[in-house]
């Protein structure tokens, strides 16, 4: 299984604002429905409430303390509900072996020591926010790929122990 942890980042380490993102950027979107259609998503039921439903396309897997939680309406086909970012992934790992972690900040930092891969979408600015991407020793991670964009770039990260003759679990496309 390949967990790779997928954010948009601002300069001041801003990751979302009022249970939102702050910022729109033209194809950024996009590129992570492109990165992580057909896989597991893995997030924080903040995250996923912040979205309001299930992408589509995509499994899953929503990290909450309330093992018997669930979305206003029910549960829909395709999520489900860990109580704990170890048996988000284990649960993950049995459904594909492409799992993509997808926010909040709590999900984002508990993942940090099962995670292979960073693709991350720096943006190119600061604004105000109130929640903000965990602290990364960045000595163990190797930049491996970094595509410039109009007001953001997407770098691919790899854990610096992994990088020789590594190939990435997404070919060319950062």
């Amino acid at each position: 299984m390949t967990v790779t942890l997928v954010a948009a980042v601002a300069r001041n380490g801003v990751i979302g604002r009022d249970g939102g993102i702050p910022w729109k950027l033209p194809g950024e979107q996009a590129r992570f429905k492109a990165i992580t259609m057909g896989h597991v998503l893995v997030m924080g039921r903040r995250t996923y409430e912040s979205i309001g439903r299930p992408l589509p396309g995509r499994t899953t897997v929503v990290v909450s303390r309330r093992p018997d939680w669930q979305p206003p309406g029910g549960r829909p086909h395709g999520v489900r509900v860990a109580t704990s970012v170890e048996l988000a992934l284990r649960l993950a790992a049995e459904i594909d072996d492409q799992v993509y972690v997808a926010g909040g900040a709590l999900v984002y930092a508990d993942c940090l020591p099962h995670t292979d891969e960073l693709l991350i979408s720096w943006v190119d600015a600061e604004p105000d926010g109130d929640t903000f991407f965990p602290s990364v020793d960045w000595s163990d991670w190797a930049e491996t790929d970094r595509k410039q964009h109009d007001g953001w770039a997407v770098a691919r990260y790899v854990r610096a122990t992994h990088t020789e003759g590594y190939k990435g679990s997404h070919g060319d496309q950062v």
